[in-house]
C-alpha cells in the first residue's frame, strides 16, 4: 500500500473531497484506485477561524508496482510500513516453569496477555479484585468516605489507568509498532475503532471495565491463570536469582521469571524489594493540584468560533513554563469534560487525580498542574520519595477536614496568597467533597511560587486560565514512580536479581496506558526469549 502524510482538507469537508484530494496528491484516476482508509487523524488549530484536519491516508491501487516508482518521486508519499505484531517466539513446551506476571494495570494486562498467545501460560498475581468489585471500594471513598487500602482507584484489575481519562496516547520511541498492537487488542476488546486513528484516542472509565473483562478472559482461554487478592509479601532470591514468591495467604510460588508490574503506589512493595537487596534508586517525579475550568472556557480559547464541533470534541491542552526559581511547571493528564478524584490508596491520605468519560461531556475541564522535583529535594535515600509524597499527602488529608476531602482555593486567591471561604462559577466535582482554604500550606514554597508564576503565564496562552473563580485542589503527587527498579537494558532483567522483569510505571519505565501497555508487551517478549535461552 502507498501512503500519503500531511493530507490537510477544511474542517467540514465531505467524504468525495478527501477522495479527490488523495487521488489529487497521487496524480491518479478514480479508475486506479481500490480503496484507501485513515491511519490518523489530527487537527491543527493555529488559526482558531480556520481548523484544518491534518491526515494520514494508506491507500491501494490496482497497479501500485507500475506507477510506484513515479509516486516515489512525489513529496509526502512512501510505501505504507508493515505495523502488525509478530511474535519473537513460540512456547517449545509445556516442562518449564510458568512464568509469573506482578499486577494486573495496563503493563501486566499487556504482558499477561503476549506471554499468553506466546503459549507460555502466566499466572498473574493482582493485589486488589476484580474490575467490577474495585469499582463499588472506589464509589465507597467517593460517595461513603470509606476507603479499602487494598481495592481502589490504584490497586485492583486494571490499575490505574481504568480510573482515568482512558488516554491512549504517548510519546514514547515505538519503533516496533507495539502501540498498535495495543490498540488493535483494544478494539478487539470493545474500544471504538477511531482510536486506531485519531490523534490523541481516549477510551473512558465505563468502556474501559468491560474491555479489561474481555482480555482477561482471552488470557484464561489461552491457559493464563488470574488469582486475585493475592499480594506478593516477600522474594525468595537464591545466588542473585528469583526462586520463588511468598504469598500474603501463605502460599509459596517457585519461579524462574518473574515481571514486577506493580504500579507506581506499591509503596510496601517497593520497600520490601528494597529490603530484601533488588537495586531500587530514587527518581524524579512532580507535585501539584488539579485545576478546574468550566470546559467552554477552554473550548472558546482553543478552537474560537469553531468552538462545540463535534469532530474536533472538547478541548484539551498542554502548556509548560520555566519558573523564574529553576522550577518546571507543566499540565498533565489532562481531562476534557471531566471530573477530579480521589485517588489515594492509604489511610489518612488525600491524593487528587483525574478521569474522563467517553463522552467528555462532564461541564469541568480538569488537569494536574504540576512541579518538578527531583532527589536533591528530599534525603538522599532510594525510597524518601515516597516519604515526601507522604507527608503532602497526610498534610492534604488535615487541611481537607481529615474526612477524605479534598483542600482547594480559588485561583484568584491562590494568586494573591489569601483564603477561599466560597465557591464562584466553578462547582467542584471532586468526591467526596472540597474544604476551602489555603493551598499554600499543602506544598513546599519553591512549588507554590512555581505554580504562582506559571498560572498567568498559562493565561497568555488559554485566555481565561487565570480566571478568578477558577479552582485548585489539592494534591496530586501520584504522576509517576518515585523510584526506579533499574534493569539491563538488553535482558530487561534486574541489574542484580536474575529472572526478575521490571516493568512498567512502578519499575520507573513507564507513563500511562499506551507506554505501560508497550513496556508489557516488551518484557513479555524478554521473558520469552529468556525462557527459550535465546537472550
Amino acid at each position: 500500500m502507498i501512503r500519503i502524510t500531511d493530507l490537510a482538507l477544511p474542517l467540514n469537508h465531505t467524504e468525495d473531497e478527501l477522495k479527490q484530494a488523495v487521488l489529487q496528491t497521487l496524480k491518479l484516476k478514480a479508475s486506479d484506485l481500490t480503496n484507501f482508509n485513515v491511519f490518523k487523524r489530527s487537527y491543527d488549530a493555529r488559526k482558531k477561524a480556520d481548523i484544518v484536519l491534518i491526515y494520514t491516508i494508506d491507500v491501494e491501487l490496482k497497479n501500485e508496482n507500475d506507477v510506484w516508482p513515479k509516486l516515489s518521486q512525489l513529496p509526502k508519499i512512501s510505501q505504507t510500513p508493515d505495523t502488525s505484531y509478530h511474535f519473537v517466539a513460540r512456547a517449545s513446551g509445556s516442562g518449564a516453569a510458568r512464568p509469573i506476571v506482578v499486577g494486573f494495570g495496563p503493563c501486566g494486562l499487556f504482558a499477561a496477555f503476549i506471554l499468553a498467545e506466546m503459549g507460555y501460560r502466566p499466572i498473574v498475581l493482582e493485589r486488589g479484585k476484580t474490575v467490577r468489585e474495585r469499582t463499588k471500594d472506589t464509589w465507597g471513598l467517593w460517595r461513603k468516605r470509606e476507603l479499602n487500602p487494598e481495592s481502589n482507584v490504584q490497586f485492583g484489575e486494571g490499575g490505574a489507568g481504568t480510573f482515568s481519562d482512558g488516554k491512549l496516547y504517548s510519546q514514547v520511541k515505538d519503533p516496533h509498532h507495539y502501540g498498535r498492537k495495543v490498540l488493535t487488542e483494544f478494539v478487539k476488546a470493545g474500544a471504538p475503532e477511531e482510536i486506531l486513528y485519531v490523534s490523541k484516542p481516549h477510551i473512558g472509565t465505563f468502556r474501559l471495565v468491560k474491555m479489561i473483562e474481555q482480555m482477561r478472559h482471552r488470557i484464561e482461554e489461552l491457559g493464563g491463570e488470574i488469582r486475585f487478592q493475592q499480594k506478593v509479601d516477600s522474594l525468595e532470591i537464591t545466588n542473585g536469582k528469583i526462586s520463588g514468591l511468598h504469598i500474603n495467604n501463605g502460599d509459596f510460588l517457585p519461579a524462574t521469571h518473574v515481571v514486577l508490574a506493580i504500579g507506581h503506589s506499591a509503596r510496601d512493595t517497593f520497600e520490601m524489594i528494597h529490603e530484601k537487596g533488588v537495586y531500587v534508586e530514587a527518581k524524579p517525579f512532580s507535585i501539584g493540584f488539579r485545576i478546574e475550568h468550566p470546559q467552554s472556557v477552554i473550548d472558546q480559547a482553543r478552537f474560537g468560533p469553531n468552538a462545540g464541533n463535534k469532530i474536533l470534541g472538547a478541548a484539551d491542552y498542554k502548556l509548560v513554563h520555566h519558573a523564574s526559581n529553576g522550577r518546571s511547571v507543566y499540565s498533565f493528564c489532562m481531562c476534557p469534560g471531566g471530573t477530579v478524584v480521589a485517588a489515594t490508596s492509604e489511610p489518612n491520605r488525600v491524593v487528587t487525580n483525574g478521569m474522563s468519560q467517553y463522552s467528555r461531556n462532564e461541564r469541568n475541564a480538569n488537569a494536574a498542574i504540576v512541579v518538578g522535583i527531583s532527589p536533591t529535594d528530599y534525603p538522599e535515600h532510594p525510597l524518601a520519595g515516597i516519604d515526601f509524597q507522604r507527608a503532602l499527602e497526610s498534610k492534604a488529608f488535615e487541611l481537607g477536614g481529615k474526612n477524605y476531602s479534598a483542600p482547594g482555593q480559588l485561583i484568584g486567591d491562590f494568586l494573591d496568597g489569601r483564603e477561599s471561604k466560597e465557591f464562584g462559577s466553578v462547582i467542584p466535582s471532586y468526591k467526596p467533597g472540597v474544604s476551602l482554604g489555603n493551598l499554600h500550606k499543602a506544598l513546599p514554597d519553591f512549588a507554590i511560587k512555581a505554580i504562582q508564576e506559571a498560572i498567568p503565564a498559562f493565561d497568555k496562552k488559554i485566555r481565561g486560565f487565570a480566571m478568578q473563580d477558577g479552582l485548585l485542589t489539592g494534591v496530586e503527587t501520584r504522576t509517576s514512580s518515585p523510584i526506579r527498579i533499574k534493569r539491563d537494558d538488553k535482558t530487561l532483567q534486574s541489574i542484580n536479581t536474575e529472572g526478575l522483569f521490571p516493568a512498567g510505571e512502578g519499575a520507573g519505565y513507564a507513563g500511562g496506558i499506551m507506554s505501560a501497555g508497550i513496556d508489557g508487551i516488551k518484557v513479555a517478549e524478554a521473558v520469552a526469549l529468556s525462557i527459550e535461552g535465546k537472550i
